[in-house]
Parts: C-alpha cells; structure tokens; sequence
C-alpha cells in the first residue's frame, strides 16, 4: 500500500510540475507571442478599432485603406479602391477570415505598432503608428491585362527580367475583395461562399490562376529543354534528328505526332522557331532525365517561387527517380506534357532568366515600406534567385527565341521594331473526361536586345483547334506594346485596334 501511495504521490507531484511548467512558459516565454496573436480575442477587437496602413500602387495610388467609420462596433472601415482588378494581389483583412494577400504578407508593418525612435523626445516618449506598403504593381498594366483576359479564365504576369519587380499580375476568375471587409457579417460569408463557387472550369475566385494555378506549359518548356542542349550537353548542339510527323516512344507501342501531323526535324536551333514536337522529344531522351530535371530546376521548378505573397504554387518537373523507367514520361516532358506543370509566374520567371543572362532575379510586389512621417524603413533591394545557365547560353537561347517571332510559331503578331522574343505553347489537356482541350500559352520578353519586360500569358481549357499563337498571341501582343510605352514613359492605350484580346 505504501508503495502505491508513493507512486501516486509522485505522478501527482510530476503533474504539478508540468503545470507549473506550461504556466511558466504561458506566463513569460510565450506572453508576447499570445498577446500579440490575431486569435487573441482581445486583440482583434482592438484591431477593429484602428486604422491600418495603406497599400499604394507604383504610381502612388491607394489599393487600400482605411477610412472612419459613422458608427457600428468598428471605428475603421476597409476599402479597396480598385476592387476586383488588385483583389487577388491585395488580398483582404476581413474580421471573419482574416487576412490574404499583401494584407497578410506585410501585415504587422500594416498594423499599429510602435514605431522606432529617431531623436531623444521620441526616446522619452516613444509613439505607435502604422507604415504604408508601396507595390510594384502599375495599375495601368494591370488594367490592360484584365481588359485582354475579360470574360476568359486565364492569367498574366508580366515583371522587370533585370529587377525581378512584378508590373502586373491578374487573373480570371477574381473577386472584389470589399464585401469581405462589410461591417455585416452575414454579407461576408455570403460573399465569401460565394467566391468558393467554382466555374465551369473548376476555376474558384480566391485562387489566383497567375500564381496559384499550374498547367502544362506545352512548348514553352522547349525554352528550357534548349537552355539544357547548349549550356549542358553541347555535344548535341549540332546533331539533327530526322523529319517526320510521328514518332515511335520507347518501351511501349505508343506514338508522338505533330501538330497537325506536319514533318519537322533537323538541329535544336532548326527545331525551336516551328517548335517540332518529335524532334524535341528525342532531344529530350538523348539529355537524360538527370540533365533535364538540373535544368528545369534551375530555373526554378521544384521549388517554391519566393515572391512575397501567400500561396505561391510549385510548378513540377518530375524527378530522374520518377522518370527512371519512364522514357515516355521523359520524351513528354521535354515537350512540356505529361507530368510537367508551371504557373503563370513560374513561365515568366523562365521567359525572364533567359532576358536578364541566365540570372532569375528574385520577385516581388513589395518596393518599399515608409512611416507615416514619409520615413523610409524598408526598401526593396533586387538580389538574385536562381542562375539557370550562363550568358552565352542565354543569348543563343535568345536569338531563337527572336527567330520564332520572325520565322517561327509566332510570326506576324509581332511589330518588328518591338524586337520581341518569344516562345508558344499549345498543350492538350481536358477539361472533362471526355472533352479534349488544350491550355494556350506564349512567353516572351522585349526589346531582346536590352530586355525591359518579360511576360508569360495562359489561357486554359480551350477549344483542341486553338494554339497558343492564336489565343495568346494578340493578348502577348498587347501586352507588349503596353509594357514599352510604360517603360518609355508615354501613355498606354489599353485597347488599340493591333491588341485584339
């Protein structure tokens, strides 16, 4: 009996002393953090009763602020401008929902906090105020892009290959993130079910297409598959592969054909600008799926891009361990099929790696972040992300990707003196079970000679006739011709009779 009262006694005693040890560390060890939770009841509370930040584009217009309220129980209300054509990058601060987007990202320099001190009053009485979050964002571009994808599901990014800054970045479906900040609470949950709604598509408004969504690239991966011929295995620079308009697929009795049956074939450097589907896939197989998993992951596959906004997808390439004993998936994925996905982000990251000489600059939103005084306290500084290949293989890269605007995929959609480099996509997806379609892309970046943008534009799930020249190309086209003049400094029109979205 004794015995078992010691035991008890110490299993007591044990208990105690985890008790005190958590009270401990809910006490001082983790009091901060607790104090300072969104889940701390009171502190939500009093966050709806302040102010926060305000989230301004690159022209210095307000994507979002808050305002006074009249009445109800918060003293602040939430608005954003611009609506749904920044709600995917503004995301909301929504009293139900929390925060998303930059609301989320940059949230505490959003909220009041205190502030540091820059002289000895301040010292002596230090002060609590919010910072603005400046965008790279230009509304105008960001205007155009909605403009060419209106009434279509799809995506463009379009950012700066020297600094990795994001101009624009829009998608379809969106939402507008202002009733999900309604002092109603019936009317944000209504809402917010109501963008959990998925389309015909199975596309739903709060998951942004231009970096959330991944599709098959198609051709644009030919891009990388090129990278890998000249800065990897040079010794297969020169090799032609012969010209047919099907190909047999190793180990197993499975074909790969053209588009529209055509024959093609010679060197890589005859192959990209009519992009020849069969003569890429044995170009894939003699790389090995070492040498062309290295390089799709180093322009960035694999990895999670790090732009700096919340759930940002990771586009695929599938590993030399799943492709070991798949030659078929590999031949497929030289040609951006079968196991191979990409954002519309990841695809203009690689449209920008091969602009900027083989360096993918890290992207951004964020430019800079500043007091309320106008105090600068956090600035953007451009660092690099990834090094695909090397500057001489970027440029021969280049000059094939110039000669498929000349002579290639994407001939005639172009303005000569645009001087544009490009890539097309077409890949065959569904978008039932039974219903072929096809995901249209076209990557590009311009002037190839000292490159000022580079975008990436999908639209997916289109009729199995359409090709990535034909849908995306006029959206491209436009887009171009908008991101020049920005960078010129002249006017963007948005909606020029070249530019038939």
């Amino acid at each position: 009996m004794d015995k078992r009262i010691r035991i008890m006694a110490l299993v007591i005693l044990v208990l105690f002393g985890a008790i005190l040890v958590q009270a401990a560390n809910v006490q001082f060890r983790q009091s901060t953090k607790l104090a300072n939770s969104p889940n701390n009841p009171r502190v939500h509370q009093a966050q709806l009763n302040q102010s926060r930040g305000v989230i301004l584009a690159a022209d210095g217009s307000k994507l979002a602020e808050s305002v006074p309220t009249i009445k109800g129980q918060r003293k602040y209300q939430r608005i954003y401008p611009y609506g749904s054509l920044m709600g995917q990058i503004t995301g909301y601060d929504s009293p139900i929902f929390g925060t998303w987007g930059i609301e989320a990202q940059y949230n505490s320099a959003l909220l009041t906090h205190a502030q540091p001190a820059s002289s000895l009053s301040q010292v002596l009485s230090p002060s609590s105020s919010t910072n603005s979050v400046a965008l790279t964002i230009v509304p105008v571009l960001q205007r155009l892009a909605q403009q060419q994808l209106a009434g279509r599901d799809g995506a463009i990014v379009a950012l700066n290959p020297t600094t990795g800054a994001v101009l624009a970045m829009y998608s379809n479906p969106t939402y507008d993130p202002t009733p999900l900040v309604s002092p109603s609470g019936a009317i944000e949950k209504f809402v917010w079910g109501q963008d959990q709604v998925k389309n015909a598509n199975g596309f739903e408004p709060l998951v942004a297409l231009s970096y959330q969504g991944v599709f098959p690239p198609g051709s644009t991966m030919k891009v990388v598959t090129t990278t890998a011929t000249y800065g990897l295995r040079p010794d297969l620079v020169n090799k032609s592969y012969p010209k047919l308009p099907t190909t047999p697929l190793p180990d197993t009795n499975q074909t790969l054909s053209n588009y529209n049956f055509g024959s093609c074939g010679g060197t890589v450097a005859e192959m990209l600008p009519p992009s020849c589907d069969t003569g890429f896939a044995l170009l894939g197989l003699d790389l090995t799926a070492p040498t062309m998993w290295f390089q799709a992951a180093a322009f960035g596959f694999d990895s999670r891009p790090p732009l700096d906004i919340p759930g940002v997808a990771i586009s695929n390439f599938p590993t030399p361990a799943q492709l070991a004993h798949n030659r078929p998936g590999l031949a497929y994925a030289a040609i951006g099929q079968g196991d191979v996905t990409a954002s519309a982000l990841q695809n203009a990251l690689d449209a920008a790696a091969i602009a900027n000489g083989g360096v993918v600059m890290t992207p951004h939103l964020m430019r800079e972040i500043r007091t309320q005084q106008g105090d600068l306290v956090r600035a953007f500084k451009p660092t690099a992300w990834r090094t695909t290949t090397n500057k001489a293989t970027a440029a021969q890269v280049s000059t094939l990707m110039q000669q498929v605007v000349t002579q290639g995929t994407a001939g005639g959609i172009f303005n000569p003196a645009s001087k544009v480099a490009a890539k097309t996509g077409t890949a065959q997806t569904s978008a039932t079970s039974v219903n072929l379609k096809t995901d249209d892309w076209m990557i590009a970046f311009a002037p190839a000679d000292n490159p000022q943008i580079a975008i990436a534009v999908v639209l997916p799930f289109q009729p199995l006739s359409a090709t990535g020249a034909q849908v995306a190309g006029p959206i491209m086209n436009c887009m171009v011709q908008g991101a020049l003049a920005y960078a010129a400094g002249q006017p963007v029109v948005n909606t020029p009779s070249t530019c038939a979205g």
